[in-house]
């Protein structure tokens, strides 16, 4: 039998030969390849300036310590997330506040924000939920009307448009993952992207135990270079080997969004026929990326789990839907307001299998299956 996965990285000799000429170069730690790295993607979401990390989590860590969020601060998140968004804002001492999101996109919006604000509120952290992209333009205004800061999660996003932009531009800060799940990856490893010089500059401190100096250009220096610690910092840094395969990933990126739109096009036709069944669509102001193709069942006469076994039966490798992280034994206790759409979308709704190597016989089989079951 088949074995069709969710998702499998698109890696192929050009990377191996890229790692392998870092290995070679003697430079492994982070480096030349890594600044390039930063310079290239950077431009590519169109932000201006992009800081290499070790992954998006401790990406969003950063961008809560560079706007000094702290103990007594509430931070704003989408329960509807992976749980690095919430975990994030623990990491600096400051308590993540809950808000539901829109049920067609799985974003926070605007009114799911406000509704949750209060006199504490320091920071907002909006998702563009598995490369759906949420609505910039209002939710920037928004947050620079009420005076708290926007730490954009575009984990999933590269690729994403928003108002016919890359999905990080205009963003005052925006963290990104190259995990194996997304469109691009380097194994581990992220990128945070700013819009203001001092910020990078201090970001690459932060990521670097704080020094003013780094490793790189010390040891590119023809004359001793002694270091000096400014503050207490972290060791976040991305590797040479992995810049040396983002580079090549990056070059991949247009074409995987392309051949991904074309396959989720597919899926939404063969879809459409089946009661019971909403499979996610582009906002009006944007294009996703597909990162993830999600399906929401909506009086599907089986249960999501169900679906879930009866793929995994026949060789088909689909996932439950977004996690809801209020729901998760880390944050027992915490209290939170209403989450309805989150609970529903979390508890209804999977992911099916899309990647490069998916193709239209795949389609046919897994679309096969759930004709099937609607049928029941």
């Amino acid at each position: 039998m088949k074995k069709i996965p969710v998702m499998i990285p698109q890696l192929g000799e050009e990377e191996a030969l890229a790692a392998a000429e870092a290995v070679r170069s003697g430079w492994v730690a982070q480096g030349p390849r890594v600044a390039r790295f930063e310079q290239e993607f950077a431009a590519t979401v169109g932000a201006g300036y992009g800081v290499a990390v070790s992954s998006c989590t401790t990406g969003l860590h950063l961008a809560l310590v560079l706007q000094d969020i702290g103990p007594g601060d509430e931070v704003i998140v989408p329960s509807l997330s992976f749980i690095a968004t919430a975990n994030a804002v623990r990491y600096v001492g400051a308590t993540p506040v809950f808000a539901d999101v829109d049920l067609a996109t799985g974003n926070l919006t605007v009114e799911t924000i406000d509704a949750v604000r209060t006199g504490n509120t320091r920071a907002i952290i909006a998702v563009h939920q598995g490369g759906v992209p949420f609505d910039t333009a209002a939710l920037r205004k928004a947050a620079d009307g009420w005076g708290v800061g926007l730490v954009e999660d575009a984990a999933c996003a590269a690729g994403s448009t928003a108002y016919g932009q890359p999905a990080g531009a205009g963003a005052a800060i925006a963290a990104w993952s190259f995990h194996p799940r997304k469109l691009i990856t380097t194994g581990e490893g992220g990128m945070v992207t700013v819009d203001n010089a001092d910020a990078a500059t201090r970001l690459r401190r932060l990521r670097e135990h704080g020094m003013n100096v780094s490793a790189a250009d010390r040891h590119a220096s023809a004359q001793p270079v002694l270091e000096a610690y400014l503050e207490t910092a972290y060791n976040y840094r991305m590797t040479d080997i992995q810049a040396a395969v983002g580079l090549v990933q990056l070059g991949r990126l247009a074409g995987l969004v392309e051949q991904r739109r074309s396959l989720a096009a597919r899926y939404q036709e063969l879809l459409a026929g089946i009661d019971g069944l909403v499979p996610v669509r582009d906002p009006a102001y944007g294009q996703t990326n597909y990162q993830s193709f999600w399906v929401l069942l909506d009086g599907f006469p089986v249960g999501r789990d169900e679906v879930l076994s009866e793929l995994a039966a026949v060789g088909v490798s689909a996932r439950r839907g977004i996690m809801a992280a209020h729901l998760e034994p880390a944050y027992a206790g915490v209290s939170f307001q209403d989450l309805t759409v989150t609970e529903r979308i979390t508890r209804e709704s999977l992911i099916l299998p899309l990647h490069h190597a998916l193709t239209e016989e795949d389609q046919d089989h897994i679309v096969g299956v759930l004709r099937g079951l609607a049928s029941r």
